[in-house]
């Protein structure tokens, strides 16, 4: 009898340990979002004449946005406006295209369409090739030049 009664209480704090530990299991690791909008209004950024935008959503504690950014400038002429579109100071665009995650870099036409984008580091070789492809009608949907 005694070794059913051990047996029976070895079971309830295995049961007990259980339920403990199943309450205590973290929750799942947050997943990314990446919200890429597929339409801007150009109204919302400088130079809306230009017929190209590439738009840099970024933030000062952001390791790369400086980078990345840094890497678009380059690409402003008469015909593509750059535009670095930090959290803090431009706080209301971030909302209101539900930019979740930075870097991102949208290039869109005159129109606002996004035909091209990179969430997180990119290279300039790839940056640049993405807006002469966009530019020259060359895209095709992708993200990727």
């Amino acid at each position: 009898m005694s070794n059913l009664l051990i047996a029976v209480a070895i079971v309830a704090v295995a049961a007990a340990v259980a339920a403990v530990a199943r309450r205590r299991r973290p929750d799942a690791p947050t997943q990314p979002r990446g919200h890429v909008p597929v339409q801007l209004d150009r109204a919302d950024f400088a130079r809306p004449e230009a017929p190209w935008l590439v738009a840099v959503f970024s933030s000062a504690t952001c390791r790369s946005c400086a980078d990345v950014a840094a890497k678009a400038a380059v690409l402003a002429s008469d015909d593509v406006a750059v535009v670095d579109v930090e959290f803090a100071t431009h706080r209301d665009i971030h909302e209101r295209y539900a930019i979740d995650s930075v870097p991102l870099v949208v290039i869109a036409d005159a129109s606002g369409v996004v035909h091209r984008h990179f969430l997180g580091p990119v290279t300039a070789t790839d940056l640049w090739a993405a807006v002469a492809w966009a530019r020259d009608g060359r895209d095709d949907g992708d993200c990727a030049p």
